[in-house]
């Protein structure tokens, strides 16, 4: 007798980062909503992924959701041991070819570049998560309104990962190395986690370095007094939707409201920390 599928796979390797814990909970409330069943696949290794997928295989698999993208042939990886198996990615893929349901980076990049250039900021950087031969869509568009008033992007930082700690070391060596009067002073950053390690680093560094940082994702941190960081919030509820109808049903919406979010303007775009203040409400302006 037949099994129908019934089970979704999740796969990522960033279950910690606060962003993909998010997207995880609207994903599982979601396919709980439609009758599916979630299995995590949680990957540390190209080996460990080929055995989780190869494991997988007797189970009755409607599709895998990559919440994450994880090596240069993922996909391919894929479809050798589940040939019948359809994916998605809610995140930048490495393969071309890839069925990507991701916000608009552009235009957040563009949004928070006119912001940065209305609090008079003069030198501006951006901080991957790790270096690809495409840019990233947020810089594309913080370059575009940079440009538009005669400016540059001074500087590209590279973490080498989505994480806080190497976030935090590659901001404190580019401060140790760059004289005062050549340090930028605004620095949008590819996520809030790497938002926070740059943040941390400026305020750890001192002698007087002022650096707005600005992130993307909106976590549930970013509004804490902590950080009150300025940044761009994701409707993640209509991403997963989108993602699913496209893995699901082949059936995607021409239009583009999943792909827009709202640019949180909190403190942090500033660029000047003041330990102990009080944030006033986060307002949102919308898209």
């Amino acid at each position: 007798m037949a099994v129908n599928p019934n089970i979704i796979g999740i796969v990522s390797d960033e279950f910690t980062n606060p962003n993909t814990v998010t997207m995880l909970n609207e994903m599982t409330r979601q396919l709980n909503a439609r009758g599916l069943v979630t299995l995590l696949l949680n990957v540390d290794s190209a080996e460990n992924y080929q055995r989780m997928l190869q494991n997988a295989a007797s189970l009755p698999l409607a599709g895998l959701v990559f919440l994450t993208s994880l090596f240069e042939d993922e996909l391919d990886t894929a479809a050798k041991l589940l040939p019948n198996v359809t994916t998605v990615h809610l995140s930048q893929s490495r393969e071309v070819g890839a069925e990507v349901v991701i916000a608009d980076g552009f235009d957040a990049g563009a949004e928070m570049g006119l912001l940065l250039l209305s609090q008079g900021h003069q030198r501006f950087g951006f901080m991957h998560s790790q270096e690809l031969a495409d840019p990233a869509r947020q810089m594309t568009g913080l370059v575009s309104s940079l440009e538009a008033e005669h400016k540059t992007l001074n500087i590209q930082l590279v973490a080498g990962a989505n994480d806080r700690e190497q976030a935090y070391q590659a901001m404190m060596a580019y401060l140790k190395k760059t004289r005062a009067a050549e340090r930028i002073n605004a620095l949008f950053c590819e996520s809030d986690v790497l938002a926070f390690g740059a943040l941390q680093a400026v305020r750890d560094f001192g002698q007087g370095a002022h650096v707005a940082v600005v992130g993307f994702d909106d976590v549930d941190e970013a509004r804490a007094s902590t950080w009150h960081l300025t940044t761009w919030a994701q409707r993640r509820d209509l991403l997963v939707n989108e993602a699913l109808n496209r893995l699901l049903e082949n059936r995607a919406d021409t239009g583009n409201a999943w792909q827009q979010g709202e640019l949180q303007v909190r403190h942090s775009h500033h660029g000047k920390y003041v330990p102990g203040e009080m944030s006033q409400c986060g307002c949102a302006i919308r898209h």
